[in-house]
């Protein structure tokens, strides 16, 4: 059996949409027993020029959210960035998982060879094969995201283990 773009790309956003979810939980259950200001995770980086922990989650489901909906020739509904607290940014991922199950395998299928256009900074656009926007783009910056949010709470000392990563079977 053929591996659909459907199942490619909205049953692993979601699962990875999840498991930020469950992460950013427990970030928020360390800063609670730790006494630790949440806003100090929130807004901590590994390095000084990539962005704090909160902008990692939008963007993640920003690129989940809108990704499928290209895919599905549709426009995703806007959402505003300015969740400052580990509830905001979890409703904010349950959010985004919310609008990708409402998608359906009719609208994404077939969608290999439909023209992406992807906006570039504020003036300049990237065009794509659904495929590769789906495979080289959606799928790597989603996983990149998540697994920096993942390294920043880690580096600050949430228990995490790749299992919170990859979420259980």
């Amino acid at each position: 059996m053929a591996l659909s773009m459907f199942q490619a790309s909205v049953p692993p956003l979601i699962r990875a949409l999840n498991n930020l979810a469950a992460i950013l939980e427990k970030g928020a259950a360390h800063a609670e027993t730790r006494k630790i200001d949440p806003a100090v995770l929130i807004n901590s980086r590994l390095y000084p020029d990539m962005f704090p922990l909160g902008r990692q989650v939008q963007i993640a489901s920003d690129v989940a959210r809108r990704g499928a909906a290209r895919l599905a020739g549709l426009e995703a509904p806007r959402m505003e960035d300015n969740e400052t607290t580990f509830a905001e940014l979890i409703a904010r991922l349950h959010s985004a998982t919310a609008y990708l199950e409402t998608l359906t395998p009719e609208q994404i299928d077939g969608s290999e060879q439909r023209s992406i256009t992807i906006p570039i900074g504020k003036d300049r656009t990237m065009v794509m094969e659904g495929q590769s926007f789906l495979f080289y783009f959606v799928l790597p910056n989603v996983y990149f995201h998540v697994t920096t949010a993942y390294d920043i709470l880690r580096h600050c000392g949430v228990e995490l283990g790749k299992i919170d990563y990859l979420g259980k079977p």
